[in-house]
């Protein structure tokens, strides 16, 4: 039986009518909140009720009923303060439940159940239907989940009981914080996957500007290239048009193999022929020259000079001979 004051407390807030009454309107519904909220007094003494303004994420206030008590889960983890407000619409609505923490108790970040405010969303409070769902059930369920994953202490390893040997509930809740923990193991590397990722991507940024700018280089000299081999060609078509044009029999004769080195030159004028001439001349001199004294260091000129001689002599002869006869 819960203690008379709790009893009390409960029926004049309930029936309390001024400025400060309750949002709970329907009188069958206040006669639910009173049975619940004493079924939870009795099976956990530790529990304090108390009234205050409940706000909404909305922006909405209403006055609301609340229970503040300590959860005892296991002898080798701490306590955990709860708060846990009853809604305006209960039954029919779920509970708000709060876990309390401070900085020497901080909630861990990866817990499944309980966020880094205290807001608790457990799958029961998600799958709430009423009636099979009540509070005193819910701080039932509520031991269960914090006994296998406490808010306050990381431990996403620990032990299960096989699902067939626990209830469709606590296999569900057991199933839900698993599937958590590999969420966030999932989500780790994948995250880890999306940097390695974004690094090869910006490595492949660098070398495709790297291959773009060597592309672009080779682009330039092959245009370069190809306008050097144009400029070749044409001025190789040139001179092509210039020796048919200017020196055709000439060429035809050096194909044949019967023309001279030096009738590879033409004067452009009468000077430059003029020139031209004077120069072979006295190229020809200097080979004449040439070929005289080599022709002395072999003897060659005197042998020649006698024989001049000896013809002058006869041919002086033959002629004295000739005008004798005539005489």
């Amino acid at each position: 039986m819960p203690p008379s004051p709790s009893i009390e407390f409960i029926d004049t807030a309930l029936s309390c009518t001024s400025r400060f009454a309750l949002s709970y309107t329907d009188s069958k519904q206040k006669w639910f909140i009173r049975k619940h909220l004493l079924s939870l007094i009795q099976d956990y003494p530790t529990f304090t009720l108390s009234t205050n303004t409940f706000f909404h994420d909305d922006g909405t206030t209403v006055n609301l009923l609340y229970a503040t008590g300590h959860l005892h889960v296991a002898n080798h983890t701490p306590s955990i303060p709860l708060t846990i407000w009853i809604h305006e619409n209960y039954p029919c609505m779920p509970p708000m439940v709060y876990v309390l923490s401070d900085s020497t108790s901080p909630i861990h970040q990866d817990h499944p159940f309980v966020h880094s405010s205290g807001a608790t969303s457990s799958p029961y409070l998600q799958t709430w239907v009423f009636p099979r769902c009540h509070l005193t059930e819910l701080v039932h369920n509520l031991v269960r989940i914090f006994s296998h994953d406490h808010p306050f202490v990381y431990s996403p390893a620990a032990s299960f009981t096989h699902p067939s040997l626990v209830s469709k509930m606590e296999a569900l809740d057991r199933l839900s914080g698993m599937l958590h923990y590999d969420r966030i193991v999932l989500l780790a590397q994948t995250e880890e996957e999306m940097e390695d990722l974004s690094n090869l991507q910006s490595e492949m940024v660098k070398r495709d500007y790297i291959i773009t700018s060597m592309i672009m280089g080779l682009e330039h000299e092959r245009m370069n290239l190809k306008h050097r081999v144009m400029n070749l060609m044409n001025q190789a078509d040139v001179l092509v048009n210039w020796l048919r044009v200017n020196d055709a029999k000439s060429l035809v004769t050096k194909l044949e193999g019967e023309m001279d080195d030096d009738d590879a030159f033409e004067a452009g004028d009468e000077d430059s022929k003029l020139l031209i001439e004077f120069l072979a001349a006295d190229s020809a001199i200097e080979d004449s020259m040439y070929a005289l004294d080599k022709a002395v260091e072999h003897g060659v000129v005197l042998a020649y000079s006698i024989g001049l001689e000896r013809d002058y002599s006869i041919g002086l002869e033959r002629d004295y001979s000739i005008g004798l006869e005539r005489d």
